[in-house]
């Protein structure tokens, strides 16, 4: 999944409540004689985008080409916010400025890893009718050059409803997916929608429906399509993942390694869907890398983002990987593994048919996999496997030897090569170890002179694909 998306650069308009993130970090070891509080010495102090910002910046963070259209103040928090956009390459063209409104920047202070307090200065009332007409016009004006639209809706004024409804409707026309993380408990504004990314809690406010299990789960996704006439039902469940909706409910799960800050999760994951979306990823796929960089994000303290490598790394880690994702061509793995090189750790490589998978194989592959970090298995392809065995064989096809192969934890990697020998393949990606079967030993091995190490492992007595096949033949004739 993550090398459909790698390079890929889709256009997509943020639209929204701009803001600023303002830290404070530094310790805290005494208190104040002057009052009952903490004193936190400085050390560092930190302006990221916020709001609206911070979709901008995870956008830009997966390699999007991200245009913006909004309303900020006429002060000096806007000046800043505009230069912060500029330091993204970010065009501003599409930042109004509205005379005595202010910025939003909030100002927090983090010690000992956790935020002690946080103070804000903004705006909070709708923009005016004449900033509504500039950024509707904004929209107008880049519609048809963008893959999706993004209304990242803090509720500070900028997405009013008439507003946020002309936005709709004009990407409609055009054919353009409008994606929200939405705010507040009236969601009419939003119809009409591709989908929204509301949390339990969200949920259950505009719904009316209190989510206390699968069943209320249900019934408030399915109203919330409903309503909202929406092309994806959708709630973002914290730790738990993401319940997509549709006649039916499936619940995709992830799993967080460490939990330091939620802040801008929210951001993350409206920035990843619409980015796979745009990509056209199927929505299954779009949630499952949406919950990789949300969970990414949550294990940094401040606003963060995720990019390519980051997510590419919590998915091997947790192994949240279907056998799709496992199954490379040519290309894939030579940029995956180059990130992996990076990383130092051990490459293995072995290959063969696995025609038929039986336990030989598999503790053939465990063996494999213990002399390294990373285990990528070289398939023969079909026509290969005729050409070597003969035009009886393969018994299974290449795709279901994949699959099959992806599916054993083992296993990290596997390319189908269409050689009669691997060598291609090894002087491409470069492995550390190559290994091979005990029929190998004192025999020149196909790739030797490539790789750092050769391991021969021994086969288990008996066990092969030919012996099944035999078998199986000699128990068609006696029956």
């Amino acid at each position: 999944m993550i090398e459909t998306l790698r390079n890929k650069s889709p256009q997509i308009l943020v639209v929204g409540d701009l803001m600023i993130d303002h830290y404070l970090w530094g310790s805290c070891s005494r208190i104040s004689p002057e009052a009952p509080v903490q004193v936190v010495d400085v050390v560092k102090e930190t302006f990221v985008l916020g709001g609206a910002g911070n979709v901008v910046r995870n956008l830009k963070a997966l390699g999007a080409v991200v245009h913006v259209a909004a309303v900020i103040g006429n002060d000096e928090n806007g000046m800043q916010l505009i230069s912060m956009l500029k330091d993204l390459s970010v065009e501003t063209s599409g930042v109004a400025i509205e005379k005595g409104r202010k910025t939003s920047k909030k100002s927090r202070i983090i010690a000992a890893h956790q935020q002690m307090i946080r103070f804000d200065r903004e705006s909070r009332g709708d923009i005016s009718s004449e900033s509504q007409d500039l950024v509707l016009n904004r929209v107008q004006k880049a519609i048809k050059s963008v893959d999706a639209i993004i209304l990242s809706d803090y509720g500070k004024g900028n997405l009013t409803t008439g507003l946020t409804q002309a936005i709709i409707q004009a990407a409609k026309k055009e054919n353009k997916k409008v994606f929200i993380d939405p705010k507040g408990s009236d969601y009419s504004k939003y119809k009409g929608a591709c989908l929204l990314t509301p949390n339990r809690k969200e949920a259950s406010e505009a719904t009316g429906i209190d989510i206390v299990d699968d069943k209320t789960l249900l019934a408030a996704g399915l109203k919330l399509k409903q309503m909202c006439d929406l092309e994806f039902g959708l709630i973002t469940l914290s730790e738990e993942g993401m319940a997509v909706f549709d006649k039916e409910m499936q619940k995709i799960s992830t799993l967080a390694k460490e939990v330091y800050d939620v802040t801008g999760a929210g951001d993350t994951v409206i920035a990843a869907l619409a980015f796979a979306l745009a990509c056209n990823l199927d929505i299954g796929k779009a949630v499952r890398f949406a919950n990789a960089a949300a969970a990414v994000v949550v294990g940094k303290l401040g606003s963060a983002t995720a990019n390519m490598d980051e997510i590419d790394e919590y998915e091997f880690s947790t192994h949240h990987r279907n056998t799709d994702d496992r199954i490379k061509t040519l290309q894939e793995i030579i940029l995956v593994l180059k990130n992996i090189h990076r990383e130092e750790k051990k490459v293995v490589f072995t290959n063969g048919c696995f025609d038929i998978l039986h336990v030989g194989h598999i503790k053939y592959l465990e063996i494999a996999k213990s002399f390294g970090d990373i285990l990528v298995v070289g398939l023969n392809s079909d026509s290969s496997v005729k050409r070597l065995k003969g035009n009886d064989r393969p018994i299974n096809d290449e795709l279901d030897r994949a699959c099959l192969l992806a599916a054993l934890d083992v296993v990290d990697y596997v390319v189908v090569f269409n050689e009669d020998d691997p060598y291609e393949l090894i002087q491409a990606i470069q492995p550390d170890v190559l290994v091979k079967g005990g029929d190998y030993k004192n025999k020149q091995v196909i790739g030797s002179d490539i790789v750092k190490e050769v391991k021969i492992v021994e086969f288990i007595e008996g066990k092969s694909t030919s012996a099944t096949i035999a078998r199986i033949k000699h128990d068609l004739k006696t029956k």
